[in-house]
């Protein structure tokens, strides 16, 4: 290759975009030129090495750039990257980083984060022990990053929607740079405003579901000290929730949250005049006294975060705090053509006995009604099959061969008796087990 002898070989390793501006190092003259070299992306993509022969603007010297397509990285956003994608980079920011924390197997130690681009698309990301440690001290809540060729795994749905098809590995193969204010190409990314956030008056029309997960934005009006709850007395802490429309929810923390979490909460609050807001993402919704929300294995909870919508609850609340601290809660319609929903003191939806019969099947309503035992004189207590469920007339609970399961069962007491209900509007017979 022919060089002018001024210049040094360049071995240049550049972005796949169709224009880049090179700054030539060298004598004087050459540090202070900037040459634009365009080339067309199916050149680019070849396998092979592309000679491009460059006139200098303020002589006749000519330099020839070895340039190595096998060696481009491709600048893309995170919905353009799947896991057969190879040498890419991305520009993200970290908007939520959550505890490490043992798997459910206890084989390991991970930590998940959510990572933001330019165009608000969202992702998952999982670093394990190795790295955790590693970039303990590095990785930042909303800081921005380069982060180049990280393993890409399809979602998986076992704890719940995920927020993106795939999800991110960071491991020791993964190229992570942090862009810092003084960068002198890139900028670190804006605060983020984008949340998915569900609002209190739509939970009670969501089925309760074992894998459902939402995101939550509630003011903090009451935070309860740990205790013991539930069949397996676990470890929580009780906090009771408000939306600006004076919906309130019942929130647990179960365990770590409960101590961690709810302890920093429970402070603030001692020591703090205004009243708290919350970020809560993958809450899961639950029958736990009630229709309620709690923590689920890979819940985040963040205390007074730096969004707009955050910014602007709690400035709500300081007006209106006293009001919130001694008024019932409360749920007016949005539309004037839909009816005033009632709810219970802890936020859940209250309907008549007549909307149950059109309302979907296994789900969990709410009704205000007087009730009647039907036959007071009739046995509360029956037997029945540990297995079908079915009655028995025997008061021995005796093993025996039942011929629905076909095979040798217990029978096992059972409360049972009839009650009629009675609300405003409708009158309704119903058996209770």
């Amino acid at each position: 290759m022919g060089l002018h002898k001024k210049w040094p070989i360049l071995l240049l390793s550049l972005l796949l975009t169709k224009r880049m501006e090179i700054s030539l190092p060298g004598t004087d003259n050459a540090s202070q030129v900037k040459m634009k070299i365009t080339m067309a992306k199916k050149i680019l993509r070849k396998q092979a090495f592309i000679e491009e022969q460059i006139l200098l603007p303020f002589s006749d010297t000519t330099i020839w750039l070895t340039i190595f397509a096998a060696n481009m990285v491709l600048r893309v956003n995170i919905d353009q990257i799947e896991p057969a994608t190879r040498d890419w980079i991305s520009k993200v920011q970290i908007i939520e980083i959550a505890r490490p924390r043992e798997s459910l197997d206890k084989k390991c130690t991970f930590q998940n984060l959510i990572l933001e681009d330019e165009h608000e698309c969202q992702i998952k990301t999982v670093m394990y022990a190795d790295e955790i440690e590693q970039y303990a001290d590095k990785l930042k809540l909303l800081h921005t990053y380069l982060i180049s060729t990280a393993r890409v795994k399809v979602s998986l749905t076992l704890y719940g929607k995920p927020i993106h098809k795939f999800y991110w590995i960071l491991d020791k193969e993964t190229v992570i740079e942090q862009i810092k204010p003084s960068h002198e190409v890139e900028k670190p990314l804006p605060p983020p405003t984008k949340l998915n956030i569900t609002s209190f008056d739509r939970i009670p029309h969501l089925m309760v579901d074992s894998t459902a997960e939402i995101d939550i934005l509630a003011i903090v009006l009451h935070c309860g000290p740990q205790k013991n709850a539930g069949r397996s007395h676990h470890r929580c802490r009780e906090i009771t929730l408000c939306d600006n429309q004076k919906n309130q929810f019942l929130f647990t923390l179960w365990e770590d949250f409960g101590e961690i979490e709810g302890h920093e909460i429970a402070s603030k609050m001692a020591t703090e005049a205004d009243l708290l807001v919350i970020l809560g993402r993958s809450i899961g919704i639950s029958t736990y006294q009630g229709l309620s929300l709690q923590t689920r294995y890979n819940s985040t909870v963040r205390v007074n975060p730096n969004y707009p919508q955050a910014v602007a609850l709690i400035n709500w609340a300081k007006e209106n705090k006293t009001m919130l601290l001694t008024c019932p809660s409360e749920k007016t319609s949005t539309s004037s053509s839909i009816a005033p929903m009632i709810v219970t003191t802890a936020g859940q939806q209250l309907i008549s006995i007549a909307e149950i019969s059109s309302a979907p099947s296994m789900e969990v309503f709410y009704v205000e009604a007087e009730m009647t035992i039907l036959d007071e004189f009739k046995d509360f207590c029956v037997l029945q099959c540990s297995g079908c469920k079915q009655k028995k007339r025997t008061k021995d609970k005796k093993d025996f061969e039942c011929p629905k399961c076909n095979r040798k069962t217990t029978l096992v007491p059972r409360c049972s008796f009839q009650i009629d209900l009675i609300d405003n509007l409708y009158n309704h017979d119903l058996s209770l087990n």
